[in-house]
Parts: structure tokens; sequence; C-alpha cells
């Protein structure tokens, strides 16, 4: 059965957010791409395309506060309500208390809590248009933070008080709210993390970005007598 749905999904061109989008356009759904990596966001709309109902692609750095309102104005052009909004994109640095210069606390503040924070304002007019559906993709840390981890975990916990008083806030719209908190996944960024650890870096041993989507939309599908709020999902042999 085909999913009329309009979704907007940031941080698409990553490893999970790709996965996402997919799962997503499987179900007939419109999709907007966005992110900041043009070519790598016109892959990922070649693979959406054959089951999507339409796909745009949307090249935008959304830092910047101009870039949140263009992207709310072409979705109010090309889409006119939206019944999902995916929050994927985001930054992520290791790093101790005592030696993170504060430089870079600002940086994953502005990506990790303000860019969500903002882009969620602009579009909840045309969430509530359809009683739509918010996704946030949290992390573990935002949970169960860990040495060299305190500057991005702060961010983390912030964006999960925001998620959680939003909902509070907005189910009376209709409007149902999840927050995926994932552990350690198959991901360029965690191959990289791995190679900061001095560590051997084993995909198979994480999760994969599609058990995340499998997860996010099983969520989505449900029926509106039930709302999954938060979910944790770790990797089944956890290979920290």
């Amino acid at each position: 059965m085909s999913r009329e749905w309009k979704a907007a999904i940031t941080g698409a061109s990553s490893r999970i957010g790709t996965a996402i989008a997919a799962a997503i356009a499987s179900e007939g759904s419109s999709v907007c791409l966005i992110g900041r990596d043009l070519a790598r966001l016109e892959a990922v709309a070649g693979l959406s395309s054959a089951t999507a109902r339409a796909v745009l692609v949307h090249e935008a750095d959304l830092n910047v506060d101009g870039a949140v309102k263009e992207l709310g104005q072409r979705l109010r052009d090309e889409f006119g309500a939206l019944d999902v909004l995916v929050h994927c994109a985001g930054a992520f640095t290791t790093g101790s208390v005592e030696k993170t210069p504060v430089q870079q606390l600002d940086l994953l503040y502005r990506m990790n809590v303000r860019m969500p924070f903002l882009l969620t304002q602009e579009l909840l007019p045309l969430l509530k248009a359809r009683q739509g559906q918010i996704v946030f993709v949290n992390s573990s840390q935002g949970l169960h933070p860990k040495a060299n981890s305190g500057p991005f975990a702060a961010t983390q916990h912030a964006l999960k008080a925001i998620t959680d008083s939003l909902r509070q806030e907005i189910n009376v719209d209709g409007i149902r709210v999840l927050s995926i908190y994932p552990g350690r996944t198959a991901t360029p960024r965690m191959k990289a993390l791995y190679k900061i650890e001095h560590r051997s870096y084993q995909p198979e041993l994480l999760l994969q970005a599609e058990d995340i989507a499998k997860v996010v939309l099983n969520s989505l599908l449900l029926p509106r007598t039930a709302e999954v709020t938060n979910v944790e999902i770790r990797p089944h042999f956890k290979p920290y």
C-alpha cells in the first residue's frame, strides 16, 4: 500500500540519513533530501527515485538561518504540507572537557541543538496541517555519556530535553515525536572514531544504518492509537 507521505530528511547524504530516506521512499512517499553535499544527495535521489512518488534534492547549510527559511518556503511551495520531518544532520567530535576548545562546543551546539530547534519551529505549521510526525536521531551518548564525549553528549542531552518538551506541547495537535538513540553504527564517522581510538574497526559487529531505518519506519507506520516516544538501540555484540 502506497503511503502518500511528504517527508523531509536532514543529513540525507549521511549513512543513517540515506537509509531512513530510502525506507520512507519505499512506502511510495515523496521525499525531500537535505544536506550540504550535492553530489551525494543526487546519488541518494537516484536510489530513492525507483520507489518514491517524488524526490526533491535540497542543497543547504542549515547553520545559516536564511537557509532554514529558504527550505521552509520550498517545502511550502512544492509540498504544501509535511507528514514527516527527520532530523538526522549533526556534528560529532571527541575530546575531554579539560582540553576541548570552547569554540568546538559552540559548533556542536549550533549543529546539534540550535539547528533542529529552528528548523522545527519553521516547519511546525506544515506538520500541524497534516498531524505529522517528527523523528530526532539522537545518540546513545545522549543517555549514557562516556569519558571524552562530554561536549558532544551535552548537546545530545539538550536535544533530548527539547524533544521531550516538544512532544508534550504538540501531542495535542495530533503530532507524534520520536527520539531514537543509536549505539555504535557502521558509518564512515565511526570508522574514523575507531582509528582515533587505535582499535580495529569491524563494521559487521556494529549496528547497521538499515537497522535504524527499520525501527524508524515501523514507528512511523504504527496506528495512531500508539506512539513510540524513545528507542534505545545498540549493537547486539556490544563491541565497545
